[in-house]
């Protein structure tokens, strides 16, 4: 694709420059978004189921390994990349680009940002051996990845060591624990759990995460509870169990104690839930402007833009879009391993301000549009229910994010309070 050429319409992380590779990736996202996965959208929603069929659609065009390296046979992708094509599919179907990027992060944090861990000799060839073999199943198999992080307390949020636990015996892990909000549970081919070494008479530690695919079939493992949510019901997120489930030494996704010095490197392995929620911004916003000029299909083309309440809204909109973006856009061009702490602080508030600003705008779109915008046939109820969802996920809640941003501004490294 010619690299100047116009895109035909303007991408959710707005009009930017873009690699080739970049505008092929947003075009093929564009249409399968709105051929494929914005119509399946409800279905998902009404029923709570995961959208397979989707998967189907990611895999058979090569997204589910578009972070894979190219050199094991897949996309090649880098972070940026990921992120917008990411961000693109979540402006057509939250669920899809939410689930996605459990998946996808099983690629990237094992592919590029492990590349840029400081890691020995020995843990960097025992690491690209291993990760050949998850590669492989991805390319190869179509297998879907999970990544299942909470626990109910706050180890996801980095700050306790995983009550999830794995005992080293021969030729593998003994995995004991429980995970809630558990997405892609029962539809995953592999879940990639972080959870702590267990080393008889050391106190648990989060720098002894280890970081294991277990295969979704193994004895031992089981999924329960009910999921009936308010927003993001097709990611169905249930409890998994984990009882003595063995797992062979060559499902660590990382070496040991590297994927805790990862989340110290690598601040912006965290940021990849947020393109969702941009995503869900753009679509809210164009929701809004299809509605007031008549153009929403199915619908009777009846015009509500002559009102100057509504001009003014669809002004703050905007207005609020762009300012999501630009962060947007500058944090993901920014990321990096080790940044400075102003990056890290622009990191944060991107965080915040897109997981809030995308159901404020949400928000907006149903005042704007009025009563008949809150009706289920129409999408915009479901974005305004998904998008209030931003701001709950773990690691980086909005009251987390608000937390980090205070005691980092105000605290250098290792500073105290006198008692």
């Amino acid at each position: 694709m010619d690299p100047h050429a116009p895109l035909g319409f303007t991408p959710a992380v707005g009009d930017t420059d873009l690699t080739a590779r970049q505008r092929s990736l947003l075009a093929l996202a564009r249409e399968l978004g709105t051929s494929r996965f914005a119509p399946r959208a409800a279905q998902w929603d009404d029923s709570a189921t995961f959208p397979q069929a989707n998967y189907d659609d990611l895999r058979e065009h090569g997204l589910l390994a578009l972070c894979v390296p190219a050199d094991q046979g897949g996309g090649g992708a880098d972070f940026a990349t990921y992120m917008l094509v990411a961000a693109e599919i979540g402006r057509h179907c939250g669920v899809t680009a939410l689930t996605w990027n459990m998946h996808i992060c099983s690629t990237l944090w094992t592919g590029v940002l492990a590349d840029g861990i400081p890691m020995t000799d020995a843990q960097r060839e025992e690491h690209h051996r291993r990760r050949a073999l998850h590669f492989r199943r991805v390319v190869q198999d179509g297998a879907i990845y999970a990544q299942p992080f909470s626990e109910g307390s706050a180890a996801a949020a980095g700050r306790a060591p995983f009550g999830t636990t794995a005992r080293k015996v021969a030729g593998g892990w003994v995995v004991n624990g429980r995970k809630i909000f558990a997405s892609l549970s029962g539809a995953a081919h592999y879940y990639g759990i972080l959870c702590t070494e267990d080393r008889e008479g050391v106190k648990p530690d989060p720098r002894d995460t280890l970081y294991l695919a277990v295969p979704a079939t193994s004895p031992g493992v089981t999924v329960s509870g009910d999921w009936n949510p308010l927003g993001m019901r097709g990611t169905v997120s249930r409890n998994l169990t984990f009882q003595d489930v063995f797992v062979s030494d060559d499902e660590q996704l990382m070496p040991r104690g590297v994927y805790h010095q990862g989340a110290q490197t690598w601040p912006a392995m965290f940021f990849t839930l947020a393109p969702t929620y941009l995503g869900l911004a753009n679509a809210a916003y164009d929701f809004t402007v299809q509605y007031l000029r008549g153009e929403v299909p199915g619908e009777p083309p009846v015009k509500r833009r002559m009102y100057p309440t509504k001009q003014v809204a669809v002004a703050q909109m905007r207005i609020q879009l762009e300012s999501l973006r630009s962060l947007f856009l500058r944090a993901v061009r920014e990321a990096r391993p080790a940044p400075s702490k102003d990056e890290r602080m622009r990191l944060y508030a991107a965080q915040f301000t897109v997981m809030e600003g995308a159901n404020d705008i949400a928000r907006l779109a149903i005042r704007t549009c009025g009563g008949q915008s809150m009706m289920k046939h129409l999408p915009l109820e479901r974005i305004y229910r998904d998008s209030r969802c931003g701001s709950l996920m773990l690691p980086w809640t909005a009251e987390l994010v608000l937390d980090r941003m205070g005691r980092e501004t105000l605290y250098e490294a290792g500073e105290r309070d006198e008692a």
